[in-house]
């Protein structure tokens, strides 16, 4: 699948992409992070039915009682693990996704991408992707949490704390859930970008462009996050436990825990705020890519 510009198919060097990644992933982040700090507080949010701790009804009411309760700066604790992660993440994302789609097309000896080619393509960008980022999404998941408030006092106390008290392996607890929750993301993002696109009007404006980037991107995030929704769970619950006998340890073994004890409704806890960030989120991501992308192809190649 090509991600940029139907215009230009130059190929897009690594660097480039990883610029155009970055800033990409970087501006969805700072527009929707207070988003994902809601999701993980839902996430985390078991329900026993013995009553006890805050429990938050609604997107609106976490968001409220975190203002009321810790403060507006609470909204974007934890955000500078996934900012440092942003660019290489984003980068990976994309020029993974599109090496993967060259590999496979000369395995299968064709010229264009398919859906089936494009899922599997996405698939591979996902999982190595997930490679990359699982140290900054455990801290940050320690950090969102309402209970290590007085436990972790920043991002690099939390990760000195961390290797201390659990050793330097505890930054990559979750690794094989973080592989599950990204694989079927990409999956079903870059599947769906391409049906969706080859569904809308064939773009005559750069304005059209736009709109239906982010009509696909939207459509794919939105996709994504209802697959990948229930590893996501899981993995927010494996990498907040810093115990020595854990709860959770493996995805499957782990759905099947949370399914059991809470009803099979809690692996779609946080999805509500994931959905109005990632479904966005995923527009965003495409647009400002592709429009970062092709500039460059237009002025340095």
């Amino acid at each position: 699948m090509t991600t940029a510009g139907a215009a230009d198919n130059k190929p897009l060097p690594f660097l480039y992409h990883f610029v155009a990644g970055g800033i990409a992933g970087v501006s969805e982040i700072l527009v929707m992070y207070p988003l994902d700090v809601v999701k993980t507080r839902f996430q985390l949010q078991v329900n026993l039915g013995d009553g006890s701790g805050e429990r938050y009804t609604s997107v609106m009411d976490c968001l409220r009682k975190i203002v009321k309760n810790e403060g507006v700066s609470r909204l974007y604790r934890g955000i500078l693990p996934p900012i440092f992660v942003e660019a290489p993440k984003r980068a990976i994302k994309f020029s993974a996704n599109e090496q993967y789609s060259t590999i496979l097309k000369k395995f299968y000896g064709v010229n264009k991408m398919s859906q089936p080619l494009s899922i599997a393509s996405g698939v591979c960008a996902g999982a190595t992707e997930a490679l990359a980022i699982v140290p900054f999404e455990l801290v940050k998941i320690r950090l969102q949490d309402k209970a290590s408030a007085g436990k972790y006092h920043g991002t690099f106390d939390a990760l000195v704390k961390i290797i201390k008290n659990e050793g330097p392996l505890a930054l990559y607890n979750g690794l094989e859930s973080t592989i599950w929750r990204h694989a079927v993301w990409n999956g079903g993002y870059f599947g769906v970008i391409f049906n969706v696109r080859g569904l809308l009007p064939k773009p005559t404006s750069k304005k059209q462009t736009l709109l239906n980037n982010f009509i696909a991107g939207g459509i794919g995030g939105t996709v994504g996050t209802l697959l990948n929704t229930p590893f996501d769970v899981v993995k927010t619950r494996i990498q907040n436990d810093s115990g020595v006998v854990k709860k959770y340890n493996w995805a499957i073994p782990a759905i099947k825990t949370v399914a059991m004890e809470e009803g099979p409704g809690a692996l779609y806890k946080g999805f509500v705020p994931k959905v109005l960030r990632l479904g966005p989120g995923g527009g965003i991501l495409l647009v400002v890519f592709d429009q970062v992308s092709t500039w460059m192809k237009k002025y340095l190649i």
